[in-house]
């Protein structure tokens, strides 16, 4: 491991290594990163708290890196093995020739274009400025499609600026500060910033405007997969059992959301449990495909890499695929 990343995995590591079990269990150690703290995150950290990574032999230590690139590089530098992050930041990676490839998603986002109270109608966006995350994220593309779609031109009758908040909640928050006048947040954040007596206008619901983004994708080397695809096979199995048990067993996904995400609103953690695990995270997440394509089709115009690409040049769903034949899935549902 790189000397510039040790204080990194030593303060944010969230789950200590209890050596002893370790070494008696002989689990193998496995760094996995993520963005930001986010319902849809459940499965992972299931998978922690209940021992399933364990169950498969791992032990795996998470490490949060909100900058999808500075995740990149941790991950061809080897210092994290699997990261979850948008998929456009691995698929950009990807053309620019780093052995980076999209395994499994965290399932379809519930992206809405949100604005400040004062503004009642899209045709008020007029002149006004979007905050997005950063520029080249999913986050950026879906804005950009959305106002397109609506009939403005982004960048031209609407700004877009970047303003380094990958956790829609704080844009929200920037935008009732007035430093921003619209932005595109989750269902559940919506709620949440409702929830305490602040009101925002929902100008647009992207599904609706068949605006097709994944929420968040796992991630790693080509290279890691071929010398260590056990490792990553293992991996998916917990990930996908952690899926199952938060499907099968509410009360598991509920105590999560308190723990990780601290909430203990009796409503909001139901809104949680219908967003992410009944209607967002699939039970097999193979990539999406759809979303992937939609994003070829947004960096296409200005990277000439995309141009004939297809989904699967930026996918391996070789391990989900060997895992269905072989009735992981099956034996699951049983």
């Amino acid at each position: 491991m790189s000397a510039r990343w040790i204080p990194l995995l030593l303060v944010v590591t969230l789950f200590p290594l209890d050596s002893g079990r370790t070494q008696e269990k002989k689990l193998l150690p496995l760094h996995v990163s993520y963005a930001s703290v986010s319902g849809s995150r459940a499965p992972l950290w299931i998978a922690k708290d209940t021992g399933l990574f364990e169950k498969y032999g791992l032990d795996v230590r998470f490490i949060v890196i909100p900058a999808g690139n500075t995740a990149i590089s941790a991950l061809v530098a080897g210092d994290v093995q699997i990261i979850a992050a948008p998929g456009v930041t691995s698929m950009v990676s990807a053309a620019r020739g780093l052995p980076v490839v999209i395994i499994g998603t965290f399932g379809p986002a519930d992206f809405k274009l949100v604005a400040h109270p004062s503004i009642t109608s899209f045709n008020d966006l007029k002149g006004k400025t979007v905050g997005i995350s950063r520029t080249g994220t999913t986050v950026d593309f879906s804005v950009r499609r959305a106002i397109s779609k609506l009939g403005l031109v982004p960048g031209k009758d609407v700004n877009i600026l970047a303003t380094g908040l990958g956790e829609s909640n704080k844009r929200i928050l920037l935008m009732l500060q007035g430093r921003i006048d619209a932005t595109l947040a989750t269902t559940d954040n919506i709620y949440d910033v409702e929830s305490k007596g602040y009101k925002v206008t929902v100008l647009a619901d992207l599904q609706e405007l068949g605006i097709h983004t994944s929420v968040s994708d796992l991630s790693t080397t080509r290279d890691f997969i071929k010398d260590h695809r056990n490792l990553v096979r293992a991996f998916v199995m917990a990930f996908s059992e952690g899926i199952w048990l938060a499907k099968t067993n509410k009360e598991v996904a509920l105590k999560v959301f308190r723990k990780h995400m601290r909430v203990d609103d009796p409503i909001r953690l139901e809104r949680m449990y219908k967003i992410y695990i009944e209607n967002q995270i699939p039970v097999k997440p193979y990539p999406m495909e759809e979303a992937i394509q939609s994003d070829i089709e947004n960096l296409a115009p200005i990277q000439p890499e995309f141009r004939g690409k297809r989904p699967t040049d930026f996918t391996d769903s070789t391990i989900l695929r060997e895992l269905e034949k072989e009735g992981f899935f099956a034996r699951l549902h049983r």
